[in-house]
């Protein structure tokens, strides 16, 4: 869990901070949505092999493989930054490009290992105890993150951020080694192709509607509905508040998404969960159109933060159905199917964003997105029954 917690921040510090100085570099939106597709694509092209190489080779040792490439790519970017008065505004935007592309296929190998790990390291009995308190901490990385990294930016520059989010990765890689080399082993090892592998996985998530419409629900619902990668724009140009407001508004999710977390912790597991999930989702979507419109910087920051509040109660129910029914002999190759929904409606979302943003203008199309994520999640209640009577998220089990 360490290691997982610090290689999240430093990814999420490290986009952020990217995001911010392709915009100081280009002032186009387009880039801030090329800067996302630059490591969806090799990510999403990549997944079904991490999978498959998760569920068939030592998972810490692809961990601590991946984790070494991307310490060395923390490096770059802040060599990067120090020399971009050499390298040229052009070279320097060209040079952070081929990064994140870089970056990308390392999630591809990590996230699937990463996922299917944790069903060595623990006994059956203390599994789905476990799974609240990862997802919680996962989840609170990623959206702490990016909050930290625009708060980093305007305290230390791109500079401090880069250090210390290579210092975090440093902390990953420590922390894996550290877990031991004789665990418990996979429920059984892969002899068939690569082909029919991957095919097993999907296979298994065909048979599976309740975590198909979940994923569904995810990969269209916040594929449209996301704000977050043209937060620069509104920072700089909507609400005139520059990097410090940057970093206000990237935290305010991050505290909405904690306060719903401390909520979720100590409170029982979601007696419907079902109705909740399209009940956040629908929220989310009326919020990121109230933020499209909303000209205070106050007001902003608050509905922000609220629609942390609802992003955060959907990644917990969607997270938890994946870890809980899914077999451990499966789940780095579902993990990474689940995980191209996730890449695509994220970074592929913010390739979105920005299109829509050069097609629309920045307000018409956030206002857009939100009306798309209502939308899909109307479509999504209508035509999953099974997702309507979802209950406790705890009476599932492998």
């Amino acid at each position: 869990m360490l290691s997982m917690v610090s290689v999240t921040l430093a990814n999420q510090i490290q986009g952020t901070v990217v995001a911010y100085q392709i915009y100081e570099l280009t002032r186009d939106p387009l880039s801030l949505g090329a800067v996302g597709l630059a490591e969806a694509l090799p990510f999403i092209s990549l997944a079904l092999l991490g999978g498959h190489v998760a569920d068939a080779r030592d998972r810490r040792r692809i961990s601590l493989f991946v984790l070494t490439i991307m310490m060395l790519m923390s490096a770059c970017l802040l060599g990067f930054t120090m020399e971009r008065g050499a390298l040229g505004a052009v070279r320097h935007k060209f040079a952070i490009y081929a990064v994140i592309v870089v970056l990308g296929v390392c999630r591809s190998f990590l996230q699937p290992a990463r996922a299917a790990l944790n069903a060595e390291l623990l006994p059956v009995a203390l599994y789905a105890k476990a799974i609240s308190i990862r997802t919680s901490l996962f989840q609170l990385a990623m959206v702490s993150g990016p909050a930290g990294g625009g708060l980093l930016y305007a305290a230390a520059g791109p500079q401090g951020a880069y250090v210390f989010a290579g210092l975090l990765l440093i902390v990953a890689w420590v922390a894996m080694f550290r877990i031991p080399k004789r665990r418990r082993e996979p429920a059984a090892k892969l002899r068939q192709s690569v082909a029919r592998s991957i095919g097993e996985g999907f296979t298994y998530l065909a048979q599976d509607r309740l975590l198909l419409s979940t994923m569904l629900l995810d990969l269209f619902g916040v594929l449209f509905g996301g704000a977050t990668a043209l937060l620069p724009v509104y920072a700089n140009e909507i609400l005139a508040v520059g990097s410090r407001g940057f970093g206000a508004l990237r935290a305010a999710p991050a505290l909405g998404a904690l306060a719903a977390s401390i909520l979720l912790a100590s409170r029982p597991p979601l007696r419907r969960a079902g109705p909740t999930l399209l009940i956040a989702t629908s929220l989310f979507g009326v919020l990121t159109i109230a933020f499209a419109v909303s000209k205070s910087f106050w007001l902003s920051i608050a509905l922000l933060a609220l629609a942390g509040v609802a992003d955060m109660v959907s990644i917990v129910v969607r997270s938890t159905l994946l870890q809980l029914r899914v077999p451990g002999h499966l789940l780095g190759r579902v993990a990474s199917i689940n995980q191209i929904f996730v890449g695509s409606s994220n970074e592929i979302g913010a390739f979105e964003s920005g299109v829509a943003a050069r097609l629309m203008g920045v307000i018409p199309s956030v206002v857009f997105g939100g009306a798309m994520t209502l939308f899909v999640t109307g479509v999504t209640g209508i035509r999953s029954p099974e997702l309507r009577r979802l209950g406790r998220l705890d009476q599932f089990s492998k």
